[in-house]
């Protein structure tokens, strides 16, 4: 398989499932803020933070108010992590490869951008809202439900599912690591009630929240929450089952030693920590720490298969390298951070 096709099958499955998260946090933000008083909900500057676009986004917006978030992250074609971006961006790297994917997948990821992109002025309104992140979340799962269900499971396939489970990886770290840091204290009796919502909008951020409460039969509590998003063997958007996938696909593509090696870090990582016992900062560091892990494992990953020979390499960055910008200088500014 050529190194083009590759790069732009694991870019297609990235912003797919980039579009989808993103709807998602939005989604769940909105009736989050409905349950909890005034003075304790925690607005939608996490949602910024969540993706690490902070200094795009002040360079364009005065403020962090719903209004200016939720246009930044659903149609602001500025940030290339805006739901409209991702979508844009997958449908130009599908268009590329049309002859690798099955026809029909093609045609609905265009309907797709085109009602994100038709419709975008009623979903940047409060009453429209609802509808359109449902029809967008609903579209991006039926686009990974027929690339499934009708896609070569050849080498093709590996890539896509490479993308898919790197992208939901870092989302699913990067949902844990804000909305934890944005939680009540746990000294504060009186506002108990009030985490527990917290921690439920955690769980529907990732569509958990039922197979939560059927796998580990408790009320919602931040060890159990942490242990099931972090560690559940057989939750699709676990960190530890993207982690299974992302090996299971590497093992089957040539030339994965040092990404098979960095995988395996990760999950010795991810095995090694007890999430109950950490505080919130431990619980921090680990989380900084696993996310360098991930870039690496991407940078690797990009290394190894997509990269071309140095005497063709391009002087200026790929499309898709530079449209993961805001991954990269997140994750440099941790390493910075830790000295």
């Amino acid at each position: 398989m050529l190194s083009r096709v590759a790069e732009n099958i694991y870019w297609l499955s990235r912003y797919v499932e980039r579009a989808e998260n993103t709807a998602r946090i939005v989604s769940v933000n909105a009736n989050l803020l409905l349950d909890l008083p005034r003075g304790i909900a925690p607005g939608w500057r996490p949602l910024i933070d969540i993706t690490g676009a902070n200094a795009l986004f002040e360079e364009h917006y005065k403020d962090y108010g719903e209004r200016q978030v939720v246009r930044f992250l659903i149609g602001d074609e500025r940030n290339s992590g805006s739901i409209l971006s991702a979508l844009s961006a997958a449908r130009e790297n599908c268009r590329t490869i049309r002859d690798f994917v099955p026809r029909e997948s093609w045609e609905l990821l265009n309907e797709l951008y085109l009602y994100a992109r038709d419709e975008l002025p009623k979903g940047l309104t409060k009453s429209g809202r609802h509808v359109y992140l449902k029809h967008l979340i609903q579209g991006a799962q039926t686009m990974t439900g027929m690339l499934s269900g009708t896609m070569l499971h050849d080498q093709g396939y590996d890539f896509l599912h490479l993308g898919r489970f790197i992208e939901r990886t870092d989302m699913t770290t990067r949902i844990i690591d804000v909305r934890s840091a944005n939680l009540l204290p746990e000294e504060t009796t009186e506002l108990r009630p009030f985490e527990t919502i917290q921690w439920v909008s955690v769980l529907k951020s990732l569509t958990g929240y039922q197979a939560y409460r059927r796998s580990e039969q408790i009320r919602v509590l931040r060890g159990p929450v942490l242990r099931f998003l972090l560690q559940h063997p057989v939750f699709p958007r676990s960190v530890n089952y993207s982690l299974e996938s992302l090996r299971k696909s590497l093992e089957k593509l040539p030339r994965n030693e040092a990404t098979l090696r960095i995988a395996g870090r990760l999950k010795r990582m991810l095995e090694g920590v007890e999430p109950r016992r950490l505080n919130q900062q431990q619980l921090k560091s680990f989380i900084d720490e696993f996310q360098i892990g991930v870039g690496d494992l991407h940078d690797e990953i990009a290394r190894t298969w997509f990269l071309p020979p140095p005497e063709l390499e391009p002087k200026s960055p790929s499309q898709s390298q530079s449209q993961v910008q805001t991954t990269t200088t997140a994750r440099e500014n941790k390493k910075e951070e830790r000295g």
